[in-house]
C-alpha cells in the first residue's frame, strides 16, 4: 500500500488536514473531495493516530500521514535505456536523463521512469498506484540522482526518511547573474494565484520552504552562476521558485525566467548532483555523486568562454593600419575610429552636425559635411579648440565602440584606436597593443609620404609619447623591421590572444569538473 509522509511546517500550521493533502496531490490529479473521501475512509493519521476529520486544523511539528486507495497499476514497462549507479532488491539509484517524467500524471502521454525502471527491475510492480516506488521527484527537465525503492518495505522506510529530512540531497544550478557568496531562502511557496501550472512564493496558505545555496562560480562578464544547492524540504519547483525570487532565475527555465534568461539554455540547468541516506534494510551509509551531463556542461563551457577585445594603438606612421588589416584577413571583426569619425564629419552625419551647433558654419563644407583640412589647420592654431572639438567627438567614438562589442560575439575583436589612450578608452577593451616604430624611422618613412617635419611634429604632439603607451600595454608589436616582418607579428598577436582564451576556457573547464567529480558536501565546505 502506497503512503505518503509530510511533516507540518510553520506555513501549515492553521491549515485543514483536506486542503494540505489536496495541495500535497494536486499534481497527481487528486482533487479535494477524493482526498475528504480518503480521510473520512480512516486512510489519514496525525503522529500516528487515525484522523477521520477532514477539516481538523494542524498544529506545528505533526507527522502526517496519507494512504490513498489507487486502483491496481495499469504501468506497462518501457524498454528505454536507463543508467543505473546502484541497485539491490531493495532500491535502485538512477541518473535521470532530462526530458523524462519520474511517474505517470494525467497531463503525461509519454512512458515515464516510472515505466522504464518496472521494466529493468519487475520487482516494482508488486508496489500498489500509478506512481510505484517514487519516494521523491524531480522535474521533467531536471537531472540526476534519483532512488526508487523496489519493495513495500524500502518504500515505506526511504518515504519516512525524506520525510524527517535525514537524506542529504544537493543540485546543481546554473542562474542568472551573481548571487551572494552564500544564503538561505525561507519563502513558502503555494500555488500560483492566476496560473495554476505555476508555483509562487506566497503570504498565506503556502508551505514552508527552505533552501540554501552556495556561489562556486561566476562567469567574468559576471551574466551567469554556478550554485550548488542543498533543499531542507521538497516542495514542487522549489529551487526554481526561490532562485527567481532572490532575483538570479535559473537559465533556460521557460516557467520562471524572464525571455532572456530562459533563451540561455535549451532546459532549466539544474542538476541532481549528490545524493546520500542510509540503506533502508542494513542502515549502511550511501553516497552518490553524479556529474552534470552533456548539455548542462555545454552550456558552462560557452560561459567559460572569454572574449576579448584588443585596442590596437600607437604613434602617427607606426604601423597600426598593417596590423588591422592582417587581423581582417584573419576574419577579425575590426573597428576603426578613423572610420567612425569620417562617416560622422560625412553630410548628415553626427560629427558635423555637433560642430554646427557649437562653432556655425566655421567649419562646414559648402555641400555639407566637415572640411577637415580647415579643421585640421584651426586645431594647430589653437590646443584650447583641439580640446574642446575632442571633448565633442570622442563620446562619438565610445559610443560606436560599445555598439561594436556588443553586435560581436567572436572570441577576439580588435580596435584601432589612434587616441585609445589619450581619449580614456583603455577602459572599454580588454588588451591593449600597442605598434612601436623608433622615432626617427617612423619620420622617415612618414616624410617618404608627402609629410612635412612640421605636421609630424605637430600631430605627434598631440598623442602621448610612446614610451608611455609601451608602459600600458600587454603586447607590444614591433616594426622596426620590413613589411613582411610587421604583418608576421601582428598573425602571431592573433594566434597568442586567441590560444590565451581557449587555455583560459579550458583551465576553467578541468577546475569544475574536479568539483563536479570530487564533492564535498555543504557542511564541509562551509
Amino acid at each position: 500500500m502506497q503512503e505518503y509522509v509530510e511533516k507540518v511546517g510553520v506555513a501549515d500550521v492553521g491549515q485543514r488536514l483536506d486542503v494540505f493533502w489536496q495541495a500535497c496531490l494536486e499534481e497527481e490529479g487528486v482533487g479535494r473531495s477524493r482526498v475528504q473521501a480518503w480521510i473520512k475512509d480512516g486512510r489519514a493519521r496525525i503522529n500516528g493516530q487515525v484522523c477521520t476529520k477532514a477539516s481538523t486544523r494542524l498544529m506545528p511539528g505533526q507527522t502526517l500521514t496519507l494512504a490513498p486507495e489507487y486502483i491496481d497499476s495499469s504501468i506497462v514497462p518501457d524498454d528505454g535505456p536507463l543508467e543505473v549507479l546502484f541497485a539491490d532488491d531493495d532500491l535502485v539509484v538512477i541518473n535521470k536523463t532530462p526530458a523524462m517524467t519520474v511517474h505517470p500524471a494525467p497531463s503525461v502521454a509519454e512512458p515515464t521512469l516510472v515505466h522504464r525502471v518496472a521494466h529493468h527491475f519487475p520487482a516494482l510492480l508488486s508496489q500498489s498506484g500509478e506512481r510505484p516506488g517514487v519516494v521523491h521527484r524531480l522535474d521533467k527537465d531536471t537531472s540526476g540522482l534519483i532512488v526508487m525503492a523496489l519493495s513495500e518495505s524500502a518504500r515505506l522506510n526511504l518515504t519516512q526518511a525524506f520525510a524527517s529530512r535525514e537524506v542529504y540531497k544537493e543540485y546543481l544550478a546554473l542562474v542568472a547573474g551573481v548571487p551572494d557568496s552564500s544564503g538561505t531562502v525561507n519563502l513558502a511557496l503555494g500555488r500560483h494565484p492566476s496560473i495554476k501550472t505555476r508555483m509562487a512564493v506566497v503570504e498565506r496558505g503556502g508551505r514552508a520552504a527552505e533552501t540554501r545555496y552556495e556561489l562556486l562560480w561566476s562567469a567574468s562578464d559576471r551574466s551567469a552562476s554556478l550554485v550548488r544547492v542543498r533543499i531542507m524540504t521538497g516542495r514542487t519547483h522549489q529551487i526554481r521558485v526561490h532562485m527567481a525570487a532572490l532575483g538570479h532565475p535559473l537559465l533556460g527555465d521557460a516557467v520562471y525566467a524572464d525571455k532572456t534568461t530562459a533563451a540561455r539554455a535549451p532546459r532549466q540547468m539544474l542538476h541532481a548532483w549528490q545524493l546520500r541516506f542510509e540503506h533502508p534494510r542494513s542502515a549502511e551509509p550511501m553516497e552518490f555523486c553524479a556529474p552534470p551531463p552533456d548539455d548542462f556542461l555545454q552550456v558552462l563551457r560557452e560561459l567559460c568562454r572569454e572574449r576579448a577585445c584588443i585596442g590596437l594603438t600607437g604613434a602617427v606612421g607606426s604601423g597600426k593600419s598593417t596590423v588591422r588589416a592582417v587581423a581582417e584577413d584573419m576574419g577579425v571583426p575590426v573597428f576603426c575610429s578613423d572610420r567612425v569619425v569620417a562617416e560622422a564629419y560625412a553630410r548628415g552625419g553626427e560629427g558635423c552636425a555637433i560642430l554646427e551647433h557649437h562653432f556655425g558654419s566655421r567649419f562646414t563644407q559648402p555641400g555639407g559635411g566637415v572640411d577637415k583640412d580647415l579643421l585640421r589647420d584651426a586645431l594647430a592654431e589653437s590646443d584650447s579648440l583641439r580640446r574642446e572639438v575632442e571633448r565633442l567627438v570622442h563620446p562619438l567614438v565610445r559610443h560606436a565602440l560599445h555598439a561594436f562589442r556588443t553586435a560581436h560575439d567572436e572570441d577576439v575583436t580588435l580596435a584601432e584606436i589612434p587616441l585609445l589612450c589619450e581619449a580614456g578608452l583603455a577602459g572599454e577593451i580588454d588588451l591593449l597593443a600597442v605598434v612601436y616604430c623608433p622615432d626617427s624611422l617612423r619620420h622617415d618613412r612618414l616624410q617618404g609620404r608627402g609629410w612635412s617635419p612640421e605636421r609630424i611634429a605637430m600631430v605627434d604632439a598631440w598623442q602621448w609619447p610612446q614610451d608611455r603607451k609601451l608602459g600600458m600595454a600587454q603586447f607590444v608589436v614591433d616594426n622596426s623591421g620590413s613589411l613582411e616582418e610587421l604583418e608576421s607579428r601582428a598573425r602571431a598577436l592573433i594566434r597568442v590572444v586567441h590560444g590565451m582564451l581557449l587555455g583560459h576556457a579550458e583551465r576553467c573547464m578541468e577546475e569544475l569538473q574536479d568539483i563536479f567529480e570530487n564533492p564535498d558536501t555543504m557542511e564541509e565546505g562551509s
